[in-house]
């Protein structure tokens, strides 16, 4: 009986989950690929993959240079 009532609140669970994902707000795939494009060219300057760096100091990627003691 107990692996029984187990089993009915685990699906009770599963079930309670399933109806919070039902009530989502959906969009439509093509207004969140608007979205997206509109956010990339909107933030394009600001993207360093896109326009690289000013300078190497500004670089926070760039190879460090190493302190030899002679």
């Amino acid at each position: 009986m107990d692996v029984m009532s187990s089993s009915l609140q685990q699906q009770r669970i599963v079930v309670d989950q399933l109806r919070r994902e039902a009530s989502i707000a959906r969009q439509p795939v093509t207004e969140s690929c608007a979205q997206m494009i509109k956010y990339i060219t909107e933030h394009e300057q600001e993207d360093y993959l896109l326009t690289g760096f000013s300078s190497q100091k500004v670089n926070p990627f760039r190879e460090k240079s190493s302190c030899t003691v002679l």
